[in-house]
């Protein structure tokens, strides 16, 4: 465990204290508003190990507060939103332009859905088509420019032509990763396409999903393991 993360939830067990996040930073405060004195920035990694433990919970007025031990969880998720923890990260846009949108800062999907058994008590992903499904969710982020949890294939770079002030041109990384993804895609071939992306990449539900593309229950289900399944062959998993 890294010193940072150990002083951040020591602080995180003191009274006052909250997270904040702008600019791609996440700030540890003391006090009640954001006039209160920074005590801690934590990294990704560190702000990531934190959703694990002590656990997160939105703040009101922005940001997050640590979760209590008192604080008990549904007994089953909202509708289409497994495994959610509501908040912001920066995207960059199609033109180019980095902004901020509301986004997940739970598990993925994929691995919400790799906890689910089927009627025979055995999981219902293999672990080739969770590490294949979530390859690909971490590629889009990549693509997205940057370290981000979005999942939104929207926020991708399109073009590196053209100009203008304030742009913010795609990094060759980010642009060989949105070919990755791309590449993945066109794997799974045009029927599987589409429920893997809504799943994988925007980070939607199963149910979400089979009602945005107009599927019968059920049946999204069938589509996103043969479309994990197409993955998992194409980045040679199994």
């Amino acid at each position: 465990m890294s010193r940072q993360l150990q002083r951040a939830r020591n602080l995180l067990q003191r009274p006052g204290a909250w997270l904040d996040q702008a600019g791609g930073a996440y700030s540890l405060r003391l006090g009640g508003d954001r006039r209160s004195r920074v005590v801690l920035t934590l990294d990704e990694a560190a702000f990531l190990a934190v959703i694990e433990r002590p656990g997160l919970k939105l703040r009101q007025g922005g940001g997050w507060l640590p979760r209590a031990a008192n604080d008990h969880a549904p007994a089953s998720p909202p509708p289409g939103r497994p495994g959610v923890i509501d908040g912001e990260r920066p995207v960059m846009e199609a033109d180019g332009r980095m902004t901020t949108r509301r986004a997940n800062l739970g598990e993925s999907p994929i691995l919400w859905l790799a906890r689910r058994k089927d009627q025979s008590g055995r999981p219902w992903l293999t672990p080739a088509e969770v590490a294949a499904g979530e390859r690909l969710r971490a590629e889009a982020e990549i693509a997205a420019a940057g370290p981000s949890m979005t999942m939104r294939w929207d926020g991708l770079p399109r073009s590196v032509s053209g100009g203008g002030a304030g742009r913010v041109e795609p990094s060759d990384r980010a642009l060989t990763a949105s070919a990755r993804v791309q590449a993945a895609l066109e794997a799974c071939g045009p029927r599987l396409r589409a429920m893997v992306e809504k799943v994988c990449i925007h980070g939607t539900s199963l149910q979400l999903a089979e009602q945005a593309l107009s599927l019968r229950r059920r049946q999204g289900k069938t589509l996103l393991k043969q479309g994990l399944q197409a993955l998992a062959e194409h980045y040679g998993l199994g």
